[in-house]
């Protein structure tokens, strides 16, 4: 009996050491329950997830002094101090969070390829979420990613209007762009897709400045950009329908709609998206030439989402585009009987898996992923011949062509938290991933054939050390074996960051990169000059190129109850080594053929500087601007007829945008937006009426202003809203005035904003 009693002392007296509580409460957004936010206590591995009536409880957490953290991506980062005691065993809070002025709390994942507070992020994250994209009237990737410092969007071709992302100086090619963080955009995909991809499909988009090849690949030399596509966060639906009117009557229509659906458990999800545009063809100069395609897109899709049990979680994705355009002599007949034209046809499928697993009180996770996309191109580029001898065998043998791109990823990847580690805290992040790319490009009138098949085995391993709670140490390396290259390509990446108090940063990056001896996106675009057509091919003892990049920044945010304010400022130093360029090799049976080789090497340095400012969530600022300079080290040839030169083409010195976004009142809101851009040096090829001999031509700078009203009408009845928006594209009309004309023109002699003025008009019901 005594032997009994003495169990029950020992275990009243190990359970009175061991007192356990619990933390509960709600989490609202402007007086509603708000579904799927992550309440974790910092650094325990423990938390839940609100339910659908924003209900969370975590139990069993032993006596002591905690941080609550509560996170969302698109609202307010939220912490607070918990003590539970004796007299406190259990907390009951009632959170409220609001939309994310600045964004700067949100929770982002492409700096450290983990799920990471952005304030805390050793690298700058970059983020242009869907409001912002609605807020500008982007109708397309390639309009809403202007609006971060750094970046460049422009059109390179007169005919088909192919896009390009230029980041901190640098090509497309050097951008990494990837969907849901997998590298998916193929060579192919990159001349038309950052128009393709509708802005109704996209939650938002990270932007990572400068190298991170440490993580993603080969191409993140210049930078990588994530986006995100909508997920399932609750049930609502989105219909919207848009009438822009180009120039003097020029119709461009877009009709898009959304839908998710939650079960009454949160444990499943399913979101669907919808996008139809038609534009007209454009036409500015009155040549009967196309300056704007006109174009055709149908795009739809779906993401799932499944939480198979508490601590898993399944995600599928699917889309389809479908894109007609066609770019050239406005006539009524096939493209073969224009003077001069360009026809495409894409059937695009993109789609992805992601298997998440977390154990070790989610201190630990492994993450199984693939994704792939495919596309099939039926295409003709051709321009009739001027000698009438030949047109009679263009007739018969026109150059139409076919395409076929097959991209596919499969990885895993594993991430482990050490809650001590030497003087702090460590996120161990590890993983293998394969990539395979096939390209398959041929028209047979030409002679032209790209039939490029790329591998990649990649490794990566980084370590995310918090040292102590305001300095962070970022170190990674990753270990590429590209099938084009002889031996494995390491790239290792560090950032520092050390806060100096709350609200300032101070951020120091190092990486080096490379990209492969292969074709990328404008390698593939057929270019039209001097009455033929130029092409590019790789030299024979092409080889990788290396880079070094270096990136310095201070970051300040402010914030009161009703005002938050701050600025970034950073600077950034690329070492290109093997610069790839194009050299002319002269004219062959059907125009302008160039060869891509290796220079001796690249400099690109600059400064970006960002300001941003939210008051009372009433007005909204944020802008941009860049200051760069990019050359070559020893001079390089880009015709016979020209001087050799130092300079990169198309790179203004200068660059950045601006938005102002009002809410006087919650129905209506007011955005003004601009875009400003340097002059740039261009080579003009000879053959059009207006341009006899080659020339390098340096454009004047030019502005895009933009602007926007809406109106929200409330419909309570029906647990829903109508809004009615109208505005004006590039009111200034800064279009580019000096475009060639006819069938000769060079197609490639095109700057500016990608539309003339543009009105525009439209209708969104959606829930509230």
């Amino acid at each position: 009996m005594k032997y009994f009693i003495l169990s029950l002392l020992i275990s009243a007296c190990s359970h009175g050491f061991t007192q356990t509580g619990s933390i509960s409460g709600n989490v609202i957004i402007a007086g509603e329950a708000l579904p799927q936010v992550a309440v974790k206590l910092k650094g325990e591995g423990i938390g839940d997830i609100t339910s659908s009536e924003g209900a969370f409880l975590i139990e069993n957490i032993r006596f002591g002094t905690y941080t609550l953290v509560i996170s969302h991506p698109s609202y307010s980062y939220h912490e607070t101090e918990i003590i539970l005691s004796d007299s406190l065993p259990d907390v009951r809070l009632n959170i409220e969070l609001f939309d994310n002025p600045l964004l700067i709390d949100q929770v982002v994942v492409t700096a450290t390829r983990t799920d990471k507070r952005r304030a805390d992020a050793p690298v700058i994250v970059g983020v242009i979420n869907s409001q912002t994209l609605e807020n500008v009237q982007a109708c397309s990737l390639s309009e809403g990613l202007k609006f971060q410092p750094g970046l460049r969007v422009e059109t390179d071709c007169q005919t088909c209007n192919y896009t390009q992302l230029r980041m901190n100086g640098l090509a497309g090619g050097y951008s990494q762009i990837l969907i849901n963080g997998r590298p998916i955009f193929s060579p192919l995909t990159g001349l038309y897709g950052l128009e393709q991809i509708p802005t109704n499909m996209i939650d938002r988009i990270e932007v990572v400045r400068g190298g991170g090849s440490a993580l993603f690949g080969s191409s993140a030399i210049g930078g990588t950009v994530n986006v995100i596509t909508k997920v399932p966060k609750k049930s609502a639906f989105e219909l919207s329908n848009n009438l822009q009117i180009m120039g003097t009557g020029t119709l461009d229509h877009v009709f898009a709609g959304n839908a998710t659906i939650l079960s009454e458990s949160k444990k499943s999800g399913v979101s669907f998206f919808v996008n139809n545009r038609a534009r007209e063809i454009y036409d500015h100069n009155g040549d009967q030439f196309s300056e704007l395609p006109s174009l055709k897109n149908l795009s739809f899709g779906t993401t799932v989402f499944l939480l198979p049990k508490e601590n898993q979680k399944l995600e599928l994705s699917f889309s389809r585009i479908h894109e007609y355009r066609y770019g050239g002599e406005i006539i009524d007949q096939q493209a073969h009987f224009a003077q001069q034209s360009e026809e495409r046809v894409h059937e695009v499928y993109i789609g992805s898996a992601d298997y998440q697993i977390n154990f070790n009180e989610e201190n630990t996770s492994l993450i199984f992923y693939s994704a792939g996309q495919y596309t099939q191109r039926s295409h003709y580029t051709g321009i009739i011949p001027d000698d009438s001898s030949e047109i009679l065998n263009h007739y018969i043998n026109p150059p139409y062509g076919e395409s076929a791109v097959s991209t596919f990823q499969v990885g895993t990847q594993f991430n482990h938290r050490f809650k001590k580690f030497f003087l702090g805290k460590n996120v161990i992040t590890a993983g293998a991933e394969f990539v395979y790319d096939d390209v398959y490009d041929e028209i047979p009138a030409y002679n032209y054939l790209i039939d490029q098949t790329t591998k990649n085995l990649g490794v990566f391993l980084q370590s995310d050390w918090e040292i102590v709670s305001n300095l962070d140490l970022l170190l990674g390396v990753r270990a590429d074996q590209h099938n084009f290259l002889n031996q494995p390509v390491l790239s290792p990446r560090t950032s520092i960051m050390y806060t100096v108090k709350n609200a300032l940063q101070l951020r120091f990056g190092w990486a080096k990169g490379f990209r492969a001896p292969q074709a990328f996106d404008s390698d593939m675009h057929i270019a039209f000059a001097g009455g033929g057509i130029s092409r590019i091919q790789l030299a024979e003892n092409l080889y990788e190129e290396r880079s070094n990049s270096f990136t310095a920044s201070i970051n300040y945010d402010k914030s009161a109850k009703n005002f938050i304010a701050g600025f970034t400022l950073e600077g950034f130093y690329t070492q290109l080594n093997g610069a790839f360029y194009y050299h002319p090799l002269g004219e062959d049976a059907f125009g302008e053929l160039f060869e891509k080789r290796n220079g001796d090497g690249a400099t690109v340095t600059g400064t970006s500087i960002e300001l941003r400012a939210n008051w009372n969530r009433i007005i909204e600022l944020e802008s941009g601007f860049t200051v760069q300079k990019s050359t070559f080290n020893s001079p390089v040839s880009y015709t016979d007829e020209l001087a050799r030169t130092d300079v990169f083409l198309r790179t203004p010195n200068t660059y950045g945008f601006a938005t102002l976004f009002l809410f006087p009142k919650k129905k209506f809101n007011v955005s003004i937006n601009t875009v400003y851009t340097g002059p740039m040096t261009l080579v003009h090829f000879a053959g059009a009426p207006e341009q006899q001999v080659d020339s390098y031509v340096t454009t004047s700078s030019f502005y895009e202003l933009n602007a926007k009203l809406s109106y929200n009408f409330p419909l309570e009845k029906m647990n829903s809203k109508l809004q009615i928006f109208g505005g004006v594209k590039n009111i200034l009309n800064a279009y580019q005035s000096d475009f060639d004309t006819g069938k000769n023109r060079d197609s490639n002699y095109i700057y500016g904003p990608a539309q003339p003025r543009t009105v525009y008009l439209g209708l969104k019901f959606s829930s509230m």
